[in-house]
């Protein structure tokens, strides 16, 4: 092509990308909050898709994974799971030497060495390790071994699945630390041939002290916004740190919830008044539900498996957690007293029928409302808030503040509440609390949903200069759920 003038000084054209949307948040995330040492304090949180993968960290006989394996075993099956680490008793010091290829873990670049040498500080002492003989060894473990032989009092493994060494400080607590290997100027320098030099292994962790629920789950929390539902796989603490723990996720700016099974009988007796159960009823925390089961630790993990295949984006989706079912959880078999006790202090049980069947009952938070609309109401909330500021952050100019740009709101938030309606959540029914707006107590909301917004002349001038837009208001008739019938049968002879 010749050179000439620029086209772009006749015709101009820019592409202009608009910005990605902001995406729902996932209301069927569980997070099984454990004590097991598979993740670290640093760490804290992993995520998994699948039992399987649960299965590559943690061995069948740890709580993390006999709770996942409750959840995932729920049909249809959930597809989120995050694993959480609760420093439950003082950690010790970790260093986790960065991943040897296939060509790095053959033994032979090993059994070569026989004059190895690093130098490693232990809680604070510095180490200078010489003379380090391989040559009779016939794995990685054996290497380990003599490393750990030479250290003294730290300990060293080779992690087989990750292949990478890993080194523990004899210690636990916030003394408990190690740092990365260095050079010992001496021998055969092996720290970086065990990949635990820094810029190769993973940042040194440092023990810490134990640490109560309420601050693993605010560590939790700090770490990943994702998680909604905590689910306790280890020995639940003192009563009062439980309520402490119901309390933060009762006062958590971003919506969650608790779980927790009691397996302590003190739950079906209905003149117990110190048992979690009733003290968490008594507390009305609405973040917070509860299942007693004698058989098993994990069973709120099944409960809430069910409660997360939810697909809010569906139709015809929302369900009661009454009537479902919990694979693998022995369902209880107790007396009409014991389960009214249960009912009175909102506690839910997977409970056998003298009709053969087993179901979950009667699906409660601890303060009553039903587990359903606590769950849906939260998805609602957070499908309004995330449409609302897509509409502003994804306009290519401005939402005015004018009658007409007030509209395009409320069109959004119609559009979520109408899906509500789409999934289940909401129906059609009579409003019996104060009106607003055209809305009159005793008018029969015919879509499910009302939204109101005055006009935009009727703004303080205030709130017009700080840009804000008028006030919003909507009214929802919960679809609900039947939980009980009663049918007459009149004879005539």
């Amino acid at each position: 092509m010749t050179a000439g003038l620029s086209v772009s000084d006749v015709v101009n054209v820019d592409i202009v990308m608009s910005p990605l949307a902001t995406p729902y948040r996932n209301f069927g995330a569980g997070l099984v909050v454990g004590s097991t040492n598979a993740i670290d304090t640093r760490e804290r949180i992993r995520s998994y898709a699948t039992i399987d993968g649960v299965s590559g960290d943690f061995s069948t006989t740890d709580p993390e994974y006999k709770a996942a394996l409750r959840f995932f075993s729920q049909s249809p099956q959930p597809d989120l799971l995050y694993i959480g680490k609760w420093a439950a008793t003082a950690t010790a010091g970790t260093l986790k030497g960065g991943v040897l290829t296939a060509s790095e873990q053959v033994i032979s670049n090993w059994t070569a060495i026989t004059t190895g040498s690093l130098k490693i500080t232990v809680n604070g002492t510095l180490k200078t390790l010489t003379g380090l003989d391989f040559s009779a060894q016939t794995n990685l473990n054996g290497v380990a071994t003599v490393l750990t032989t030479a250290l003294s009092g730290a300990t060293v493994v080779w992690n087989a699945i990750y292949g990478r060494f890993e080194v523990t400080s004899p210690t636990t607590g916030a003394s408990s630390t190690l740092t990365y290997a260095t050079a010992a100027g001496s021998g055969t320098d092996i720290s970086a041939q065990l990949k635990l030099t820094s810029g190769l292994a993973s940042a040194p962790v440092d023990g810490i002290v134990a640490e109560t629920l309420v601050t693993a789950l605010q560590a939790l929390a700090n770490v990943s916004g994702d998680w909604y539902a905590a689910l306790i796989a280890a020995t639940l603490p003192s009563n009062s740190d439980v309520l402490a723990a119901a309390s933060y996720i009762e006062a958590s700016a971003k919506k969650r919830m608790l779980g927790i099974t009691v397996q302590a009988t003190t739950a079906i007796d209905g003149s117990s008044t110190t048992d979690i159960g009733y003290l968490l009823k008594v507390g009305n925390y609405k973040r917070t539900f509860v299942q007693y089961s004698t058989s098993d630790a994990y069973a709120v993990a099944s409960f809430f498996g069910r409660a997360a295949t939810v697909n809010f984006d569906g139709s015809n989706t929302t369900l009661t957690m009454k009537f479902k079912t919990e694979p693998g959880i022995v369902a209880e078999t107790i007396t009409e007293t014991q389960a009214a006790a249960l009912k009175a202090k909102h506690i839910n049980v997977f409970v056998n029928y003298d009709n053969g069947a087993a179901i979950i009952q009667e699906g409660v938070m601890s303060n009553g409302y039903f587990f359903d609309e606590v769950h849906g109401t939260d998805w609602l909330e957070n499908r309004i808030q995330t449409d609302v500021w897509n509409l502003l952050y994804t306009s290519s100019t401005k939402i005015p503040q004018t009658d007409a740009g007030t509209h395009l709101i409320v069109i959004t938030v119609e559009a979520a509440l109408e899906q509500a309606v789409t999934n289940g959540l909401v129906a059609p029914g009579v409003w019996n609390a104060a009106g607003f707006g055209q809305l009159a107590q005793g008018d029969t909301l015919t879509k499910g949903y009302y939204v109101y917004a005055p006009p935009v002349s009727s703004q303080s001038q205030a709130d017009r200069e700080a840009r804000k837009s008028v006030p919003i208001q909507s009214a929802i008739k919960l679809a609900g759920a039947v939980h009980s019938s009663d049918i007459t049968i009149n004879v005539n002879r």
